[in-house]
């Protein structure tokens, strides 16, 4: 019989516990980024001996890239708590205030996917972030009036994937701004060689080789396709080598140059359907079934990296190596518009 107490899965519980084991503790330990870090590090070092909270910090950068891990690190260095919450998940002002008004001093908050926070409590952070009070409304119409809050210092370390969209007010009050970059296969191969290490894992050089040149420059994704070759490995019971690797990512949809299903279909539906290009992000998202905002934050910055997508005033276009990459010869047309 059910006592009304919602429990964790027992499957979340392991992924869960499977990411936290990968993820490093200390700048020392994190992999990539050396500019960043050595950033964070001056920062972090000179709160330490002025003994103040570190100025509030804005992570930027795609998916994957490590900016949960950098926000845990900020915390973790500094030796202080830390409490994590999201953009979608501060829908109002008072949503906000509750948070602010229940941090510890020195307390590091993480809000992940910042700017799709809700604008009421943007406007309320302006104060909190300058002042570290708020101001709460009570009441309504002409009667209402606003209550001074004080708050504890803190740290606000905040994550997006898409730092346009934030208001120049809110990005003007963060000390410092980080802007992460995809990671070269030498990095990956780093990232997942510890990564195997920790997970007891036995796979040769070469394997982790493969594995890294597919992971789109992302560590994220590294490590999941790591995982699922060990899957591969641990059913079929043979070695984990790079044949091992070629067939188990071929299984999973992952070709030799990084492209899933998502990103062969975009790639395909602008060749077959649309000559090459241009075209409009919402036709394309109607074309291949997805929304208009995946395409544009998870496919097309690796594509556009890798030279496979062209984003022209008038559309998206397959370049020249796309066509290529999908076995196809790029029509006349489609090479003198680029």
């Amino acid at each position: 019989m059910s006592d009304g107490v919602v429990r964790p899965d027992p499957e979340s519980e392991a992924e869960l516990a499977f990411e936290g084991a990968l993820r490093p503790s200390s700048l020392e330990e994190f992999v990539g980024q050396q500019k960043v870090r050595r950033q964070l590090q001056l920062l972090l070092e000179a709160a330490s001996l002025q003994n103040r909270s570190p100025d509030h910090i804005l992570l930027a950068g795609p998916p994957g890239l490590g900016k949960t891990t950098l926000a845990m690190i900020v915390a973790h260095e500094g030796e202080r708590p830390l409490r994590m919450t999201s953009g979608p998940a501060i829908q109002h002002a008072g949503d906000l205030a509750a948070v602010l008004s229940s941090l510890v001093p020195g307390e590091v908050l993480f809000v992940d996917e910042i700017h799709r926070m809700a604008r009421s409590a943007e406007e309320m952070l302006y104060l909190a972030m300058e002042d570290f009070r708020v101001d709460i409304m009570v009441g309504k119409g002409a009667g209402a009036t606003s209550i001074p809050l004080e708050l504890a210092p803190f740290t606000l370390v905040g994550a997006t994937t898409r730092s346009g969209l934030l208001p120049n007010p809110l990005r003007d009050r963060f000390g410092f701004t980080a802007h992460l970059e995809f990671y070269e296969p030498e990095e990956l191969l780093r990232v997942i060689t510890r990564a195997a290490a920790l997970l007891r894992f036995d796979i040769g050089q070469d394997a982790l080789t493969e594995i890294s040149g597919r992971s789109r420059g992302t560590p994220r994704i590294a490590n999941r396709l790591l995982r699922r070759v060990r899957d591969f490995a641990l059913v079929n019971g043979g070695p984990a080598d790079r044949d091992a690797v070629k067939a188990a990512l071929e299984l999973y949809d992952v070709d030799e140059r990084g492209l899933d299903r998502l990103d062969r279909a975009v790639l395909t539906a602008i060749v077959d359907r649309f000559a090459g290009g241009p075209v409009g992000l919402s036709t394309l998202a109607v074309s291949v079934g997805e929304e208009a905002e995946t395409i544009e934050a998870v496919v097309e910055p690796f594509l556009v990296r890798t030279g496979l997508l062209s984003r022209t005033p008038r559309g998206r276009v397959a370049t020249p190596r796309a066509w290529q990459h999908l076995g196809r010869r790029p029509e006349p047309t489609v090479l003198d518009d680029l």
